[in-house]
């Protein structure tokens, strides 16, 4: 079993009440490690676990977990979790599993789960679209569609994920969120394989040439995995169809090392937008 064998990879750090009297991780921590994993996994695969499952009519069960200790991960340990769905059955799935640290692999594993009905724990079939989400992720294929357009289009699948975000989470009132320019601004959303919006931007035009950026959003359980890179790359393609040369946007600021990351620049004071802390930042396009 390689690092390579993984397409999924899930960096977990060593802590110390992790460690037993041995100053090694107690072995049953290993099995925390899988699980955690896991959760990642379905982020991976862009599906938030509880509304995702409850789309598919039931849960995963754990029905067996084995482990095979090779050697020790220790305080501090920088640690790859790969995992990967080897094998499906009709109600069953395999997940194989590997800890590493840098190539080196430490604990093997193995997951089988059983897709089941919440109420009554009685097994039930896989369902072809579950199914057909992990057998395309595992083959390297895309788990995601972008969908680009204005807001009578977007609207349906933009606006429930937005009020999640930002009424809900943020506590943003109504009538700062919604405004007049959704109806001029160019809208993406990433759409999931269960036809579920994960994450939404849209694009507006200020002065000419300029392009500003906002309304941002991925639902919670799938941040961190890419999918707002991906609605702020198709918003940076559109804003370079037309001719923009500069792109501006108003980013909070627990997301500035975000926006760095993608090539924006910060500038100026952090100033409050409905009570949040922000900062300007832009982009030459070329």
């Amino acid at each position: 079993m390689k690092r390579s064998d993984f397409r999924f990879l899930h960096r977990l750090r060593v802590r110390w009440s992790e460690i037993d009297m041995q100053k090694i991780v107690f072995n049953g921590h290993y099995l925390t490690y899988l699980d955690t994993a896991v959760t990642g996994y379905w982020a991976r695969v862009a599906l938030p676990y509880e509304t995702a499952f409850h789309i598919l009519g039931g849960e995963l069960y754990v029905k067996k977990a084995t482990l095979e200790y090779h050697a020790s991960a220790l305080m501090d340990d920088d640690l790859n979790i790969g995992m990967k769905c080897a094998k499906m059955g009709q109600s069953s799935m395999v997940f194989e599993a590997g800890i590493f640290r840098g190539d080196k692999l430490l604990i093997s594993g193995e997951l089988i789960y059983v897709f089941a009905n919440p109420q009554t724990q009685k097994s039930q079939p896989i369902p072809d679209v579950l199914r057909h989400i992990l057998l395309i992720y595992e083959a390297g294929e895309s788990v995601v569609d972008v969908k680009t357009g204005s807001w009578s289009e977007l609207k349906s699948w933009a606006a429930p994920l937005r009020t999640s975000v930002f009424v809900g989470e943020q506590e943003i009132a109504p009538e700062l969120e919604w405004d007049e320019a959704d109806e001029t601004a160019f809208h993406a959303v990433v759409l999931n394989k269960l036809g579920q919006s994960v994450a939404t931007g849209r694009l507006l035009q200020p002065s000419p040439h300029v392009a500003q950026i906002g309304r941002m959003a991925v639902v919670k359980p799938l941040r961190g995995g890419h999918l707002g890179q991906m609605v702020v790359e198709t918003l940076l393609d559109q804003a370079r169809k037309r001719g923009d040369q500069k792109v501006i946007l108003h980013a909070q600021c627990s997301a500035e090392g975000f926006y760095k990351r993608l090539g924006f620049t910060a500038h100026g004071d952090i100033f409050q937008d409905a009570g949040i802390d922000h900062i300007e930042m832009s982009m030459h396009l070329t």
